[in-house]
């Protein structure tokens, strides 16, 4: 659970207070230097004194890593982009590491074009599954392989960029974050508004091929309380244990139509209807307020202590639906089913659904999906 990741105050940053704890460090060095130039005329009083400050330091630096980092503000889940500019300008780096790592996910050619200074290309089908599965996560080692070549630390601040065209694009960014937490990264941000509202704050861009770092040697550890598997979902739909809740659009939830992938249309038995793209304005670009989020949250008249489930074709709208429920509201045990509907469709045995169409409508709907295949 993050709660609710808005930045009260940008300039209040973890970058600044270790900068002061490294300011005052300096200090207390010089504080040595002279302390040991006095040894030569008092050496007893000043080797006291010595002590006395390597003390006080380790004190005061214990005291500052078990009280002040724990409540300097997190990284939010949406980062603006003045927010994020000031954070790259506050941050300290060392060569080839960077404590803010900025991931783009849009095409190469379009990365290439222009991009936020500093970016690193991960287009967004990297990230996806197989074209007969889109939304099953990949595996561990391709994961690992691909943040490995990224250069992502475990304590780096990690931001996606997206095109911040619309929904289904903000759907993309939501997609990566959950899979970067899923690998065990905690310090992760969604920029809003993408590149798109980067550029509309007149801020720097760049063009031309990334200067890729050094590769990291971090190894993720799967972390299955973001994700809902097959089974467990099954388990759910014959428990009535847990909400879920369909991201697509009206037709997809009451079976008239369905994506080429599925093997069946409708739902799952016992969810609701909560179309992502009810999270933005009417421009379909720029997400609700906070209060409008919690208001739209509370239609689903989700359970205290019950798991709530997001899914949709391929895990991908119901990423924008997990990221504002789970990363921006803060409500607890909320997971993505990632495969959604086509895994499930597509289980040997056959899954109960919901809303199913008849045998008929059914078969037109095959006819039309081979006709586009054969024809357009």
């Amino acid at each position: 659970m993050r709660g609710n990741n808005i930045y009260n105050d940008p300039m209040t940053t973890r970058y600044e207070c270790i900068g002061q704890v490294t300011t005052y460090y300096s200090f207390t060095c010089r504080c040595e230097q002279n302390i040991e130039l006095l040894a030569q005329f008092t050496p007893k009083m000043c080797t006291l004194l010595l002590q006395q400050t390597r003390i006080m330091w380790k004190v005061l630096l214990s005291l500052f890593l078990a009280l002040v980092l724990p409540s300097v503000h997190a990284a939010p889940a949406l980062i603006t982009p003045d927010q994020l500019q000031q954070a790259l300008k506050a941050q300290t780096t060392k060569p080839g590491r960077a404590l803010i790592r900025l991931i783009d996910i849009r095409d190469e050619f379009s990365c290439e074009q222009d991009h936020i200074p500093g970016s690193l290309n991960a287009p967004y089908n990297q990230w996806r599954g197989p074209a007969s599965n889109p939304g099953q996560v990949p595996e561990l080692a391709k994961l690992k392989a691909l943040v490995n070549k990224l250069g992502i630390e475990p304590n780096q601040h990690v931001v996606v960029v997206s095109t911040g065209e619309d929904a289904l694009d903000f759907g993309a960014a939501a997609r990566v974050y959950w899979t970067l937490k899923y690998l065990g990264l905690t310090e992760l941000s969604v920029l809003q508004g993408g590149v798109f509202a980067w550029d509309e704050a007149n801020l720097p861009l760049e063009s031309g091929p990334a200067n890729w770092p050094t590769p990291s040697h971090f190894s993720p550890q799967a972390q299955t309380q973001w994700l809902a598997s097959t089974d467990e979902v099954h388990g759910f739909v014959k428990g009535s244990k847990a909400r879920l809740v369909d991201a697509r659009p009206l037709d997809f939830f009451k079976g008239n139509t369905r994506v080429p992938q599925a093997k069946a249309a409708g739902t799952l038995p016992g969810a609701v209807h909560l179309d992502n793209e009810r999270w933005f304005d009417r421009d379909g670009a720029k997400l609700i307020s906070v209060q409008q989020s919690r208001d739209l949250a509370k239609d689903l008249q989700i359970t205290p202590n019950q798991p709530t489930v997001l899914f949709c074709n391929t895990g991908h709208l119901a990423a924008t639906n997990w990221f504002m429920l789970s990363e921006v509201l803060g409500l607890p045990q909320v997971k993505l089913y990632t495969g959604s509907l086509v895994e499930w469709t597509q289980h040997p045995q056959a899954l109960p659904m919901a809303n199913e169409p008849g045998r008929v409508r059914q078969l037109w709907m095959d006819a039309q999906f081979w006709y586009r295949q054969r024809f357009e």
